[in-house]
């Protein structure tokens, strides 16, 4: 054979090899990319069972209408979504309707994720498809009763609330600033929780324009807080840094994660990249203060308490509190931030709504784990140890400390949320 011809094959094998090569580099790039995505998705938290694999569904997750179990998404071809084609996933993701065309419940929160671009939702494919680990797990049929249980009636709803429109930069604002409001409005579905929902479980803004957007709602037994500029229960007196700080480690000195924002830090946000979450917490601190009360700017006054956590403590409230609590949260309820929450001045203590400060008291909170190290100091369950009177004497006394000015919490919400809370294990 002669040396030109043989010059020529070799040439084209190396051609065609580094074309592979460059496929490949292609693929793992987006597939990459993808992975990055699902983790600002937050999307193992709830398609994660206790214990299960991830991806494989399975996780209960509780509704007004009944209890219904997330799905498997693993590219499973029987089980999960390996026989979906991108544009069955894309009408799953963005629209809430699987392969089959039944309608998706609006627990999944496509409503947020319709905000999301198109070279995103290719790149999520990719990764589902070619980087998640197949499981073999059948979907679980929701607990939802006859004649609640039928699916067409959320074809209606989302025609009245589904709106289908990519997010679009806003004229007038910088790049980070957009960067952000694409995160939390669409991933990042900030909105899901901590936007208070109407009748028909639509939440009742979806971005900036509207009032309701982001000050804070109640589901599944956790108020998830404000995230407005509100002056005492949102992130009024909150920095930009802070609010980095926040997703970042789940905690600062205001604050510290509880409930699913547990999940949402440990495996969401920490992950996510300076710039994303600098440009996030830009965004947030943006919005104007909203969903608040009237009550006064707080500052903070020892004297409040002083008297009450007196030796011997005076009240019955206090008493509860120097037994059980004073040694993380300190006498003058500053705890020991960022390891330890303070009680003074914390948005979530003084939050009209007190269901989660029940609810952490009764069944405590998850571990924290940032980069691999769990957080020394978890809140515990006092359900077994205190009763539902000494759980409302102490989150009053607390609420009303060192300035905090909340309400009393009565025995009949502990007791209604002790009830809920068992029942949903």
């Amino acid at each position: 054979m002669p040396r030109k011809i043989l010059a020529g094959i070799g040439l084209a094998l190396s051609f065609a090899a580094s074309s592979g090569a460059g496929a490949a580099t292609a693929d793992d790039a987006l597939v990459a990319r993808g992975a990055y995505l699902a983790k600002a998705g937050d999307c193992i938290a709830c398609h994660s069972a206790p214990r299960g694999k991830p991806f494989a569904g399975g996780l209960p997750m509780n509704t007004p209408m009944g209890r219904i179990y997330t799905t498997n998404i693993t590219p499973d071809p029987e089980t999960g979504i390996g026989n979906w084609s991108e544009q069955d996933f894309d009408g799953a993701l963005r629209r809430g309707v699987a392969k089959d065309g039944h309608n998706l419940y609006p627990a999944m929160p496509y409503p947020s994720y319709a905000k999301v671009r198109d070279d995103d939702v290719k790149a999520l494919y990719a990764y589902f498809m070619k980087g998640v680990a197949p499981v073999r797990q059948a979907n679980r049929a929701s607990d939802i009763p006859f004649p609640l249980n039928m699916r067409w009636p959320l074809k209606l709803w989302n025609v009245v609330f589904l709106d289908k429109a990519v997010y679009q930069d806003k004229s007038g604002k910088d790049v980070a600033w957009n960067r952000g409001a694409y995160l939390i409005q669409g991933l990042g579905h900030c909105g899901s929780c901590h936007t208070a929902r109407g009748i028909a479980f639509q939440e009742k803004a979806l971005d900036e324009s509207g009032s309701a957007f982001l000050t804070g709602g109640l589901l599944d037994g956790w108020f998830a807080s404000n995230l407005t500029g509100e002056y005492n229960v949102g992130l009024g007196r909150w920095s930009e840094g802070e609010v980095s700080q926040f997703l970042k480690t789940g905690a600062n000195k205001h604050a510290s994660a509880f409930g699913s924002m547990t999940d949402v830090i440990n495996h969401s946000t920490q992950g996510l990249t300076d710039e994303d979450i600098t440009a996030m917490s830009q965004y947030l601190k943006s919005l104007p203060a909203s969903g608040g009360t009237n009550a006064p700017r707080y500052a903070y006054d020892p004297n409040v308490t002083k008297v009450s956590l007196a030796h011997p403590a005076v009240d019955a409230g206090a008493k509860v509190y120097t037994a059980y609590c004073m040694h993380c949260h300190g006498v003058d309820g500053m705890g020991f931030a960022p390891m330890l929450a303070p009680l003074a001045g914390n948005p979530n203590v003084m939050e009209k709504d007190a269901s989660s400060l029940i609810n952490v008291t009764l069944n405590g909170t998850q571990d924290l784990v940032i980069q691999g190290l769990p957080s020394a100091y978890p809140m515990p369950k006092y359900a077994p140890t205190l009763s539902d009177k000494q759980i409302a004497d102490v989150l009053t006394f607390i609420r009303g400390g060192w300035n905090n000015g909340a309400a009393a919490v009565s025995v009949e919400d502990v007791a209604k949320l002790r009830k809920s809370t068992q029942a949903a294990k």
